[in-house]
């Protein structure tokens, strides 16, 4: 897949300092890669491989040790940049706000005009299915629901490029399925660049246009799989024999390096699973 560069990492490694005596941990890169104008990406790789720090160093909660994160041409520099809407697997809504006073923080705190926050916020519950629950809080709705107001919140504030750090890895099968069929309707209709973190290789081979296979610490990329599906894509591929041999593709090439994060390379299991 091939288009205007909407993010680049050029040469970037993040190394967190040692603490109490401890080495400095070496988590992420060096790291090349571009994201496409438009594209799903995903990124799978094993537990605390650095995916989150990938996505991290991207929204700027994160600075490189080393090398460039620019985004529409312009330096990453210490903060989210304008344009960049981030969804965490957390559940992060506001309990003590309604559904709508959810979806409409951003642009309320952004100073936006109340006529314009009412009808951005009013077309995004439309369309994420929650028109019907705006006046509900949070503790009413189940756990898909709930990130359906997350993403919301984030839909209203119309970024370009929209970074999803494993969002259902706290929901079922069946829902996360339903689930990518919202995002995907969501990334078809709005034109945002969309940057996946996800755990599930199933989850990522329905979804994205490339998927990054990622090395254990420090995470590298050993292989981008372009998966060749229509733009109109949904949960039915997965019935499609082309989806098992991706799936098949990233479990093969990610095998060795989920066994070198479970302690095959002499770190205990649990500590190589507490460090994501």
């Amino acid at each position: 897949m091939h288009g205007d560069v909407h993010a680049q990492f050029a040469g970037v490694t993040r190394v967190y300092p040692g603490a109490g005596g401890h080495a400095p941990v070496h988590a992420l890169g060096p790291i090349n890669v571009d994201l496409h104008k438009g594209e799903f990406f995903a990124v799978v790789g094993p537990s605390g491989c650095g995916k989150s720090t990938f996505l991290e160093v991207l929204a700027g909660l994160q600075q490189p040790t080393v090398g460039t994160v620019t985004f529409e041409g312009r330096a990453v520099a210490g903060e989210v940049p304008d344009g960049v809407g981030v969804v965490f697997q957390e559940d992060a809504s506001f309990p003590w706000l309604t559904v709508w006073g959810n979806a409409a923080f951003g642009l309320q705190r952004q100073g936006t005009a109340p006529a314009e926050v009412r009808r951005r916020v009013d077309d995004a519950l439309a369309f994420m299915g929650l028109k019907d629950f705006a006046k509900a809080y949070p503790s009413q709705l189940s756990g898909g629901m709930r990130q359906r107001v997350c993403i919301a919140r984030t839909l209203v504030l119309q970024p370009r490029l929209i970074l999803l750090d494993e969002p259902f890895g706290a929901l079922d099968a069946q829902t996360r399925l339903l689930m990518g069929d919202e995002v995907l309707k969501l990334w078809r209709t709005t034109g945002a660049t969309v940057l996946l973190i996800t755990h599930a290789l199933d989850e990522a081979a329905m979804l994205a246009d490339r998927v990054g296979a990622m090395s254990a610490r420090p995470g590298r990329f050993i292989e981008i799989i372009e998966t060749h599906w229509p733009r109109d894509r949904d949960s039915t591929i997965v019935a499609e024999p082309t989806f098992g041999e991706i799936t098949g593709r990233l479990w093969e090439r990610l095998r060795g390096e989920s066994l070198k994060a479970l302690g095959h390379s002499g770190q205990p299991p649990a500590a190589a699973l507490a460090a994501e």
